[in-house]
């Protein structure tokens, strides 16, 4: 799987462009889906043949103005352009081998002292490290909130509760190349793709897009059977001293619907929380 993933993302990124995206005119019938190699080459600015020794994985250390050339040709915005620059080893990939899966317990202070929103903190490969009661509260739907990208595609919850399915799934695929691209080596990354990939169809087809995305900062749809639809904002913030980790947030507009649905829902998780059993 990450053998040749320079080519891998080249040939995926050359597909998914039509001639028209890039100023290309197209005569006759045309063999392949996106751009020809050849017309990828010209784009950029170099030999045909070189181009496909970096897609077939024969040429795997392309110089950063090939790099450059290649991301102007194939109109890589910001994060896909440094994951290729990722891909090919020119840019540094950081201190991999420190990343941790602790949280720190002055995080764990911080996200249980925020009442107002759902706050969790996630590694590379998406796993939930800790999360405050609201986040409890909000995934309870889920057999067990564990990963979010498990959660996405093998729980059966994930369809009614994510409105927007495709646009999740989508996003979830695209931060994990991301990450393979920060992180090529992390055993728990690899573990959790091949489990998707085994697993999951619709996880594979998006995978072999190799789309590249790192977190935004879009609203987020959810259907809660206690509560109803909610429309959250969200922060996702990098740990400085935890390499690997991110803080997540959601919260909801003041005195919105969705601001009063959260504190329903908190109201109602600590009252089962409190009810004893029977």
């Amino acid at each position: 799987m990450l053998d040749n993933e320079l080519g891998q993302f080249l040939r995926a990124r050359r597909a998914s462009l039509r001639p028209d995206d890039v100023g290309v005119i197209s005569h006759g019938m045309r063999r392949v889906s996106g751009l020809r190699r050849e017309e990828v080459a010209v784009l950029a600015g170099m030999n045909a043949d070189y181009y496909t020794r970096l897609e077939q994985g024969r040429e795997r250390h392309p110089s950063p103005q090939i790099l450059d050339a290649l991301s102007q040709a194939m109109r890589l915005d910001t994060d896909a352009r440094t994951h290729l620059y990722r891909l090919a080893g020119a840019v540094p990939s950081g201190r991999t081998t420190t990343t941790t899966d602790q949280v720190s317990p002055a995080m764990r202070q911080l996200i249980d002292g925020y009442p107002l929103g759902a706050a969790f903190v996630v590694n590379r490969a998406l796993d939930i490290l800790a999360a405050n009661t609201l986040t409890q509260a909000l995934y309870s739907p889920f057999t067990r909130a564990d990963n979010l990208a498990r959660m996405t595609f093998l729980d059966p919850a994930a369809r009614q509760f994510y409105t927007r399915w495709g646009q999740t799934a989508e996003a979830t695929v695209a931060n994990l190349r991301h990450a393979v691209g920060l992180d090529p080596n992390n055993p728990r990354l690899r573990a959790t793709i091949r489990i998707l990939t085994e697993q999951s169809p619709e996880f594979t087809r998006l995978w072999n897009t190799h789309n590249v995305r790192g977190k935004t900062h879009e609203a987020k749809h959810f259907l809660h059977p206690d509560v109803g639809p909610l429309a959250l904002t969200y922060q996702a913030l990098d740990i400085p001293d935890a390499l690997g980790q991110q803080l997540v947030v959601y919260h909801a507009e003041p005195d919105s619907p969705t601001a009063q649905a959260l504190k329903l829902l908190g109201s109602l998780h600590a009252t089962r929380d409190h009810t004893p059993n029977t």
